[in-house]
């Protein structure tokens, strides 16, 4: 039997990297999607099992052409984890016209291009996962997240629309809710003051990733939240 095929979109060095190595590690062949083509090739090259496919998912193209490559190469999609996003923050009257329309773009845009391509495999086997990753601002819009909380409640919603299409068909749809901050260099950096619990570990987001996408199909999740243990909500 030969093994099951991960995508993951927005494969950059946290979550998208975290991703990919527990679903490697957990037998699969797992293609990594970014737009960045120096550093997505280094970090693929970490993970055995794992190959880079330099793509920007919301150009309908490029997307078609990226899937049709992994069928070729690695075989038909099984997984599908949506992890490209774009946070562009400001208020209402700060956010211009191109970030706003980005935003859009890449976190839902992005997920119906990507979610199409992996049906062509999933639907004719009746079976394979479609996970995204949302956030807090899928449900709540702060004032500087005009852009971003708009972008993102889109995605929750078409993510639900096509849990209630998709179920039916064997398709198991998903959302989690990051609440929180995820812990990079970047947000160490910015976050210098936080102690260690106030951090999401990528590597144990992804381990619950995974676990969603073994779920039974008598009692499927489509929505939860990751948060520290520590944080006050």
């Amino acid at each position: 039997m030969s093994a099951k095929v991960c995508v993951v979109t927005g494969a950059g060095p946290a979550l998208g990297a975290a991703y990919s190595a527990r679903f490697a590690a957990a037998g699969y062949k797992v293609a990594m999607l970014a737009r960045s083509e120096p550093q997505l090739r280094e970090l693929a090259a970490g993970i055995d099992g794992a190959e880079p496919y330099p793509t920007d998912v919301t150009d309908a193209d490029a997307v078609a052409a990226t899937f049709a490559a992994i069928r070729s190469e690695l075989g038909p999609v099984d997984v599908l984890i949506h992890n490209a996003g774009n946070a562009v923050f400001g208020s209402f009257t700060e956010v211009d016209v191109k970030a706003f329309e980005q935003g859009w773009r890449v976190n839902t845009l992005a997920l119906f291009l990507c979610a199409r391509e992996a049906m062509a495999d999933m639907g004719p086997n009746g079976s394979g996962s479609i996970v995204v990753t949302g956030a807090t601002a899928s449900i709540r819009g702060g004032a500087p997240f005009a852009a971003f909380a708009s972008a993102k409640a889109a995605q929750r919603s078409l993510a639900q629309s096509m849990a209630r299409s998709l179920g039916p068909q064997g398709i198991h749809v998903a959302y989690i809710i990051v609440d929180g901050v995820v812990d990079t260099p970047t947000t160490r950096e910015f976050f210098s003051d936080k102690a260690d619990d106030f951090y999401l570990d990528p590597s144990d987001i992804a381990d619950t990733v995974y676990d969603v996408t073994q779920q039974k199909r008598s009692a499927w999740t489509f929505e939860l939240d990751v948060r520290p243990f520590a944080e006050k909500w």
